[in-house]
């Protein structure tokens, strides 16, 4: 199994996608990482520190449609081209005229949107190289880039501590040029290229409600990966007066719980049915975020419950993705976009609301209690349609429960 895959599809174009993937979302979070020292410098609030970690996720959710579409019109290699010049040009801009206002940091924001939307070019660049059996294992490494969110926590801080945080933007430009002149020589699009999707086709799947809970899920999910990934380092310097660097090594190890175990949702829900998988994951998340919202006495107790929240939260991202193909097999370039798009979304509205309640409470709790809320609203959103489900994907055990 292990060497077909191998002599299938197109090493080169698959290792590009991933490291392009990779740094997109290490600097995609950067913002979270830094934020402390930036917010410090600016004289930020609660509210606008939060409003600055979420602006580059709701930018990477909305950009994934504006990718996706992109990788249609002019394939996946020239409109990754495109994003990764935006990038590294905002870095630039960002490095050399420095961030000397809040609006200059929301807009340093949106141009980091376009590396959160590199999940719309990623995937299709790799997965259009393989055959059916493979598509799991090829999608499953393109996406492994979700672990640049580690890098982003574990090196930020501390570089900015030795160097001053503007210069962590020009220092991020050196892996992402890098990157950049792999992707240029070595990805190639793939010559089986489906047709090219219409936006009237992303218009009539919204018409299907499924569409709409599998968006739903995914902002829970994805949601509450990202949200918190771009929000820890805020929370553990504020909560437990933890140092810029120590706050976050905390984020990384939390981060990476997260994306570690994304492919083992996917695995777990192959083996027992994605339903019974995301009702556990949800149900184990609830808890530990309602737990997480009372604030624990120490910061290694905090991360006794955070990063097992971080983890079923990775797992249900890959539990998600694995029922999307068995729903919407047809339609699997549309829903990707759509699905990603609302797991940005979730994510945005996560930080930004913990910022907003922390300001206007003192606390990060009704933030945290609201998103638990959430959880177990799509625990109910799956027991209603779960019977329904079952009954018309057709067969027995698409939709195992």
């Amino acid at each position: 199994m292990q060497k077909s895959f191998w002599q299938a599809g197109h090493k080169p174009t698959l290792f590009s996608a991933f490291l392009y993937f990779d740094l997109s979302f290490m600097v995609w979070v950067l913002l979270g990482p830094l934020a402390v020292q930036m917010a410090t410098d600016l004289h930020l609030t609660p509210s606008q520190k939060g409003l600055m970690v979420a602006t580059p996720v709701l930018a990477g959710a909305l950009l994934r449609i504006v990718m996706g579409v992109l990788v249609d019109q002019i394939k996946p290699k020239a409109a990754g081209i495109i994003g990764q010049i935006v990038v590294l040009l905002s870095l630039l801009l960002a490095w050399v005229h420095g961030i000397q206002t809040f609006q200059h940091a929301l807009l340093l924001g949106v141009g980091l949107g376009f590396a959160g939307a590199a999940f719309a070019v990623a995937l299709p660049l790799a997965s259009r190289w393989y055959p059916p059996e493979h598509q799991g294992t090829a999608l499953g490494i393109a996406g492994a880039g979700n672990s640049g969110t580690v890098f982003a926590a574990l090196f930020a801080p501390s570089l900015a501590a030795a160097y001053g945080w503007n210069k962590v933007f020009g220092l991020a430009l050196i892996p992402l040029g890098l990157a950049f002149f792999v992707y240029l020589i070595f990805a190639k699009d793939s010559p089986d290229t489906p047709p090219a999707k219409s936006l009237s086709q992303y218009l009539a799947i919204l018409k299907d409600k499924d569409a709409w809970w599998f968006m739903f899920f995914y902002s829970v999910t994805f949601g509450g990966f990202v949200g918190l990934a771009s929000s820890l380092t805020i929370y553990f310097n504020d909560l437990y007066s933890l140092g810029p660097v120590k706050a976050g090594y905390c984020t990384a190890a939390c981060v990476f719980a997260g994306s570690l175990v994304r492919p083992i949702g996917g695995l777990i829900a192959d083996r027992i049915g994605g339903i019974r998988t995301l009702l556990t994951m949800y149900s184990i998340a609830a808890l530990l975020l309602f737990v997480m919202s009372f604030g624990q006495p120490t910061y290694q107790l905090a991360l006794a419950i955070i990063m097992p929240a971080m983890a079923v939260l990775g797992m249900g991202n890959g539990a998600v993705f694995q029922l999307v193909p068995q729903r919407f097999r047809k339609e699997i370039g549309v829903m990707t976009g759509l699905v990603g798009m609302a797991g940005g979304i979730g994510g945005f509205y996560l930080a930004a609301s913990l910022g907003y309640f922390k300001q206007s409470t003192g606390s990060y709790q009704i933030g945290l209690i609201i998103f638990a809320s959430l959880a177990v609203l799509a625990i109910i959103g799956l027991a209603g349609v779960k019977t329904r489900w079952r009954t018309t994907w057709g067969t027995a055990t698409t939709a195992k429960v």
